[in-house]
């Protein structure tokens, strides 16, 4: 790469823009069009959020505590808001992703230690993509579990493939998929409707019990997902490099109406999961339904084949573009973390053994998505606490650094989240 002229130097240490930027190229196609390519980071975030396990944990809400749980999605889709934005910031500051910024200013034993945690995460999310994948598979085709993960597991690599022929095309198929995933609940919730009244109460917090707070904590993890944390700032780091301080401003305003676009959009592909749960299975007294399998039967018997397909595709649509989004971060965390790079290859095979695993027993797939939320809810103080430090810090973020407030708000969220856990603890073994 040559060294910038004398008025490309200039012009950065002003803040002005360079005229030949990568961001100055962009925007040239025109403002709609300039526009538009500068959102998809947050897209293939917000596919993490409404992954398999949204569905197993938002589909039991429903049915068994029908509109009570809506204000944990709300709330749960703030919170993501606040965290993806948070992170895409990291990346477009520093140039750096949050893993690699954390082997540079945490000690070592810190920084290994929240690696491991990292990779066990990555193993719970896999859990939840591969079992969300092969009971879809199973339900449309009829493939066994084993053989519809070791399918699954082969698409997940044909998407990745297209980010080695560009990052907008990797975005583009993702974006694709989510939308897929928003028809076929939005086909569903216009043939059930919903109770307008019930949903207002609905967000009045409360709960019900430790089997609520199970299901609460599940959602939480399966809303707020730490390895896209991690992901969302090398999404931005590189993406499109900014020349100056105005350029990395104005990359990150086009990335706040990215979140606010695409995680806006998973928090009403997870409220419609509830309130047709509710709807559907609450308000028929068929509170017991806690599987995507007596989901999808009930949807056929109560509802007809055509939205018991819209489901099953949108479930498939699901699992296979969160694999794809979970290798991806799962190769972010190892780079990052200890400077060591394998094969995309060995790490799903390493990753995804867990997975077949559970395929291959018959271990009951709808509770082991549940449970797998509560393991990523877990996870997610040691991602969003790390990335709460580093963005403070001036010497790293530079002008970027976050607001004394946006870190109260963000200290906030993250002790929210930690007591809830610490509760559900509690519960379940004093209570």
């Amino acid at each position: 790469m040559n060294p910038p002229t004398v008025l490309e130097a200039a012009a950065t240490a002003t803040g002005a823009p360079v005229e030949d930027s990568a961001l100055r190229t962009v925007r040239a196609k025109g403002r709609f069009r300039g526009g538009v390519a500068l959102l998809g980071p947050a897209f293939v975030a917000a596919v993490a959020y409404i992954d398999p396990g949204n569905f197993a944990t938002n589909i039991a809400g429903g049915a068994k505590y029908g509109y009570m749980l809506v204000w944990v999605i709300v709330a749960a889709n703030l919170m993501a808001m606040l965290v993806q934005y948070l992170s895409a910031k990291t990346g477009i500051a520093t140039g750096r992703n949050l893993p690699e910024l954390c082997r540079e200013h945490f000690k070592r034993p810190v920084s290994f230690g929240l690696w491991l945690q990292a990779e066990a995460i990555a193993i719970a999310t896999d859990l939840a993509e591969f079992v969300g994948a092969a009971i879809a598979l199973n339900l449309l085709f009829g493939v066994p579990p084993f053989v519809a993960g070791l399918m699954t597991a082969v698409v997940a690599f044909a998407i990745l493939e297209l980010q080695t022929r560009g990052y907008r095309r990797f975005e583009l198929a993702i974006a694709g998929l989510l939308g897929i995933v928003f028809l076929g609940f939005m086909y569903d919730l216009s043939q059930v409707g919903a109770d307008s009244h019930e949903l207002a109460k609905g967000l009045i917090p409360s709960f019900d019990g430790t089997d609520s707070i199970l299901l609460a904590v599940g959602i939480l993890g399966a809303t707020v997902m730490p390895h896209v944390v991690y992901l969302h700032s090398a999404l931005t780091a590189h993406r499109i490099p900014p020349e100056s301080l105005d350029e990395k401003r104005e990359l990150l305003r086009f990335e706040r109406a990215d979140v606010f676009i695409a995680m806006g959009l998973a928090g009403v592909i997870n409220l419609a999961m509830l309130v047709v749960a509710a709807q559907l299975f609450h308000g028929s007294g068929q509170t017991g339904v806690d599987s995507i399998e007596g989901a999808h039967a009930g949807f056929s018997t109560l509802l007809g084949g055509g939205a018991a397909l819209a489901f099953a595709v949108a479930l498939l649509a699901s699992g296979l573009s969160s694999s794809s989004v979970g290798t991806f971060a799962g190769q972010v965390v190892m780079q990052g973390f200890i400077n060591r790079r394998i094969p995309l290859f060995a790490r799903r095979a390493v990753t995804m053994t867990p997975s077949l695993v559970v395929l291959a027993i018959g271990v009951d797939p709808s509770t082991t998505l549940v449970i797998s939320q509560v393991v990523l809810s877990f996870g997610i103080p040691f991602a969003l606490v790390p990335m709460v430090l580093l963005t403070r810090r001036a010497d790293i973020m530079g002008a970027l650094v976050n607001r004394r407030l946006t870190t109260t708000i963000a200290s906030v969220v993250a002790g929210l989240i930690i007591a809830l856990n610490g509760f559900l603890l509690f519960e379940t073994f004093f209570g």
